[in-house]
């Protein structure tokens, strides 16, 4: 395989009542008209590509698009952590048969790493501490330790991550303050780009295997460097063939598939009451 180098959890009070989002993230995103005159088979089942918001769980959006359909059988092929925003494949009734097929499909992300400080999980959910001043790095540092990372390797998972540990998910250790050992796992990542520098941040453009952990990337690039890391942006930008690109927002989709099933049960009623 060619390698190319240059080419959680936040605590859920019901997000859809709670949360001051943006303007740009609260507000239904109308994408054209053929969008909204759309017809969902709810029946033989539908692969839902969204556009995850900042500071949704992939929980939320499940849980949302269950309640619009009102259909059980609905669940993603991939967990996005709340403080990350793209794609986000959701498969409702029999279309959840393609889940684990679309969850081994290699990922893309784009994001920022923050260098010479670090936080407990690795991103913004936690506490910013200081490590070291990264000022002397150069550009060739940066890139040589991006290179580093390519190919396949032993990744450690964070410790606030839904890993479950003899049963329980490791972020519920780590909340209570108890130190547990998380094994590695083989990753691979194929892309490792660096879009932007401009210390303390770096923009980066990653192509990974499942099961990679981007806050982990971010650790261990900071480590690497001697000056501690953490993950301040991410977004999905693909899973497989399917891109972000297009991607609905889901309380838009929510409503559309909303509105259909309502349509659909008054002219069951009338067919009905006609009889």
């Amino acid at each position: 395989m060619r390698y190319s180098l240059f080419p959680r959890f936040l605590p859920n009070k019901n997000p859809y009542f709670s949360l001051h989002l943006p303007l740009s993230l609260s507000l239904p995103i109308i994408q054209n008209k053929e969008e909204l005159e759309k017809e969902f088979d709810l029946i033989n089942g539908e692969v839902l590509l969204l556009d995850k918001p900042l500071t949704w769980s992939s929980f939320d959006v499940v849980k949302k698009i269950r309640y619009a359909a009102k259909i059980k059988k609905v669940g993603h092929a991939g967990t996005l952590d709340p403080l990350a925003t793209g794609l986000l494949i959701v498969c409702i009734g029999k279309k959840t048969k393609k889940i684990n097929d679309i969850q081994d499909a290699e990922k893309e992300y784009t994001g920022t790493i923050v260098v010479g400080k670090t936080t407990a999980s690795f991103d913004l959910e936690h506490e910013v501490e200081d490590v070291a001043d990264p000022n002397h790095l150069t550009e060739k540092d940066l890139k040589e330790a991006a290179e580093s990372f390519l190919g396949w390797s032993d990744q450690i998972p964070p410790m606030y991550s839904a890993v479950r540990i003899n049963g329980v998910r490791a972020y519920k250790h780590a909340r209570k303050g108890e130190v547990v050992e998380l094994k590695s796992r083989k990753v691979e990542l194929t892309t490792f780009e660096l879009t932007r520098v401009e210390l303390p941040e770096v923009d980066f453009r990653i192509v990974c295997s499942k099961g990679t952990y981007i806050r982990s990337i971010a650790r261990d690039f900071g480590e690497k460097l001697g000056v501690g890391g953490y993950l301040s942006k991410l977004r999905r930008e693909r899973i497989g063939e399917y891109s972000v690109v297009g991607a609905s927002d889901p309380a838009t989709l929510a409503d559309q598939i909303r509105a259909q099933v309502e349509k659909a049960q008054e002219e069951a009623k009338k067919e009905s009451e006609d009889k």
